[in-house]
């Protein structure tokens, strides 16, 4: 098929590395110089992650009841001036920080299935990397939504702002401090017919339907003629910049 592009490898190998040096890091601080496969040894390993998960989804609560009461606050101190309030709603939306609602279309990208043979007859032997969505496929179809005048856009549970980066190692996505796996889910508010034309006609798109037809990773869209996006709840204080030259 001479119209696939390159899908680099080199994503598979730095996650395996990446990876790697997660397990010696972690198993390092956990042992303290001892031996962790002894039977009275420290958290295993599995422990440890799910006690991590824990931790954050406490912080993750905290930090919403702190927003909470940073909105009672706010709220009481711009009631007595209706425009001042008109104003932060204005901008509230264009910052992606309220709940927007309208019609609109839901992507989902998912991988192969692990028995998929050959969907195409003469196509070339695929290699793992052709089988599994990657950070360029998320980029995509994000890219295009915002082509096609998203009004807003949902990556998985999360509401994208202009600071939102989709990044993936290997085929799990990190995204605002959270991991994803497949099937990945993007939602779009805006015109239907206008966000599928951007979606039919974003190269990097018909270059993965390629690959959808050639090996089976999946593709969908599916039309709403009203859904519900929330707002971004995460901190909008910028943590790294630089002035523009």
């Amino acid at each position: 098929m001479s119209g696939f592009r390159f899908r680099p490898a080199q994503l598979g190998t730095a996650a395996v590395f990446t990876l790697a040096g997660l397990l010696f890091w972690t198993s390092g601080s956990v042992s303290q110089g001892n031996n962790i496969r002894t039977d009275d040894s420290l958290l295993q390993m599995s422990d440890l992650i799910r006690d991590r998960g824990r931790q954050n989804a406490g912080l993750e609560a905290s930090a919403a009841q702190l927003r909470a009461e940073v909105q009672a606050l706010r709220e009481r101190d711009t009631s007595g001036d209706p425009a001042v309030q008109r104003r932060v709603d204005e901008l509230e939306a264009t910052a992606g920080l309220g709940e927007l609602t309208g019609p609109g279309l839901t992507v989902t990208l998912t991988d192969a299935p692990p028995d998929a043979g050959f969907v195409l007859p003469g196509v070339p032997e695929p290699s793992p990397n052709d089988l599994v969505i990657h950070q360029q496929d998320l980029q995509a179809v994000v890219n295009a939504l915002w082509e096609g005048g998203a009004e807003g856009v949902q990556v998985m549970d999360q509401r994208l702002i202009s600071t939102s980066a989709v990044r993936c190692v290997g085929n799990t996505l990190i995204l605002q401090g959270q991991l994803y796996s497949p099937p990945y889910v993007v939602t779009a508010v805006g015109d239907r017919s206008r966000l599928q034309s951007a979606l039919n006609a974003s190269p990097a798109i018909q270059n993965y339907q390629q690959y959808v037809a050639a090996y089976g990773l999946g593709w969908k869209v599916d039309g709403h003629s009203s859904v519900t996006i929330p707002g971004y709840t995460g901190s909008i204080d910028l943590q790294h910049a630089t002035p523009a030259e």
